[in-house]
């Protein structure tokens, strides 16, 4: 049986550990100056939760196999640290945490992904979110998320809905 519910603290430890699998598939894929390991320590989590940001998991059999977080920042909501288990991938799971999502939110949804995570852009376009033009994705990571220019310079950025300008 699966479900989707809301982590809370008890749940650290499942989610550094989905994230962090996860993760491993930027390895050699990303910028080398933008990887490291953990991809999430446990600060960072906590720092990300300081910041406004809920994460939903995906339980099955009650084990938590995916975790997307969602962040309300001015008038748009931001998909955040979208995971699956590698093990727990291709299996709907991410399809259903970001359907959820999308239906507790009535504002934009932006959701920032690495450029070279042809993977997770594809994930994002299947599901109704459109890539920006270079030009409002420097704008759009400059004004709601707080991250480096390096990654900035290796981010993209899709949209649901899509802007009528891009």
């Amino acid at each position: 049986m699966s479900s989707i519910r809301l982590c809370s603290d008890s749940d650290l430890d499942a989610i550094l550990a989905i994230v962090n699998q996860a993760a491993e598939a930027y390895r050699g894929v990303i910028p080398a100056d933008r990887w490291h390991d953990p991809y999430m320590a446990r600060r960072e989590h906590d720092s990300e939760i300081a910041a406004g940001i809920a994460f939903w998991g995906y339980e099955q059999d009650g084990v938590l196999i995916g975790v997307m977080g969602i962040q309300p920042v001015r008038d748009v909501d931001l998909i955040r640290h979208a995971y699956v288990r590698p093990e727990g991938q291709r299996q709907g799971v991410g399809r259903a945490l970001l359907e959820h999502l999308r239906r507790q939110s009535t504002r934009r949804m932006l959701v920032g992904t690495w450029a070279a995570a042809a993977w997770a852009i594809a994930f994002y376009r299947r599901h109704g979110f459109d890539l920006v033009s270079p030009g409002h994705k420097t704008e759009l990571l400059e004004t709601y998320w707080t991250i480096p220019e390096r990654q900035i310079e290796t981010s993209v950025v899709l949209a649901n809905p899509p802007f009528e300008a891009d």
